[in-house]
This record gives C-alpha cells, sequence and structure tokens, in this order.
C-alpha cells in the first residue's frame, strides 16, 4: 500500500484535522477508521522560492514519512506542511521532528 496521500482527502485533514507544529514543519493529523498511515506534503513557493529547494524538501519530508510509518498511529492520515527551516536539512532531522510530533500527539 502507498504511504502517499490522494489529493482528495487533503481538504478533509485540514478541515478536520489537529495541527501539530514543530520547528521544521506543521504536521495536520487526522484520525479516522478509513486513514491507512497515509501523508500528503506541502511546500510553498513563500518559503522556498526555488523549485530545486521545494522538491527537495517535500523528498525529504516523504521519505522521513516513509521510514517511520510503522510508528505512525494505525488510524491517522497526516498532511506535512514544511516550513522554511527545513532548508538545508537532512532526513534524519525530519524524521526526528516526526517522531517528537507523534509523541505529542500521543498526549
Amino acid at each position: 500500500m502507498s504511504t502517499r496521500l490522494p489529493g482528495k482527502k487533503y481538504k478533509s485533514v485540514f478541515d478536520r484535522g489537529r495541527p501539530l507544529r514543530g520547528r521544521l514543519m506543521t504536521a495536520w493529523m487526522l484520525r479516522s477508521e478509513d486513514a491507512g498511515r497515509q501523508a500528503g506534503v506541502v511546500v510553498s513557493k513563500k518559503s522556498f522560492h526555488d523549485a530545486v529547494d521545494r522538491n527537495r524538501a517535500k523528498r525529504i519530508l516523504r521519505e522521513g514519512f516513509r521510514l517511520l510509518v510503522d510508528e505512525m498511529p494505525a488510524d491517522a492520515d497526516w498532511v506535512l506542511v514544511g516550513r522554511g527551516a527545513l532548508k538545508g536539512r537532512r532526513t534524519a532531522d525530519v524524521m526526528n521532528e516526526l517522531r517528537y510530533l507523534v509523541r505529542k500527539c500521543a498526549r
């Protein structure tokens, strides 16, 4: 099964989900019965002017989620919104931030 969130689910995650703010990203999480441990990624032109930087940010967000998918709640969908502080970071930094956000949502 793919870890990518279908485009039609983004709006419901933003509308009904809970935001979890971190230094590198804001993660929106929505728990529901039809959720499938999937994540969508959003990176704005305002934060990352160059397409190369935007695409790298999206790549490391997706990879970080993919590596941690087994640690994520089974009944949650995610939308990860990259922030400017993500520029120049590595996948390990994203993984640490995601672990922190998952612990934060468990409280």
